[in-house]
């Protein structure tokens, strides 16, 4: 009987993690659910304001941030993974990607925030520019900002309705 093997991943748009009660909670809650790693997007820190974010049994933090409190990606690997890697981040924080191996497999780790305007285009551009180092073994999570469907649109955006 073959052991079976698998890595829990959790990906979540936190909205910003400048205020300490909130990256508090964050972490007590990131630690009870005890994901293997961890993906955030929208943290609106900058480069300046990493050292705020520490999560007991998680020393391995990799940020990519730009020069404004917007955007923001991180990645949190569990300090019992034994993780070999390389990371490419964006320089204003959009996406941040981890290359690297986990029990001798490997295995590409992308996290992507994409603004609410220009999503698809700034998502195929990523595709383009990235393609080289995507393959097989990546996992891609992140805050995309695409709607499925007209309903999933924001109620600012305007959506036709067909009238009979």
């Amino acid at each position: 009987m073959a052991i079976r093997t698998y890595i829990s991943i959790i990906t979540l748009n936190v909205n910003g993690l400048n205020a300490p009660t909130k990256r508090h909670t964050l972490a007590e809650w990131i630690q009870k659910q005890d994901p293997y790693i961890c993906c955030l997007q929208e943290t609106y820190f900058t480069s300046r304001d990493t050292y705020k974010w520490k999560v007991r049994g998680w020393k391995k933090i990799f940020h990519a941030n730009g020069d404004q409190k917007n955007a923001g990606v991180a990645i949190l690997i569990k300090d019992k993974i034994d993780f070999k890697m390389n990371i490419l981040r964006h320089k204003e924080g959009h996406y941040i990607m981890i290359k690297g191996s986990i029990q001798e497999e490997d295995i590409t780790m992308l996290n992507i925030y994409t603004a609410n305007i220009g999503s698809p285009q700034y998502i195929r551009e990523l595709q383009t520019t990235l393609k080289g180092q995507i393959d097989n073994n990546t996992i891609i999570v992140g805050d995309f900002n695409t709607p499925l469907t007209a309903m999933d649109r924001s109620s600012r955006q305007k959506i036709r309705k067909h009238r009979p």
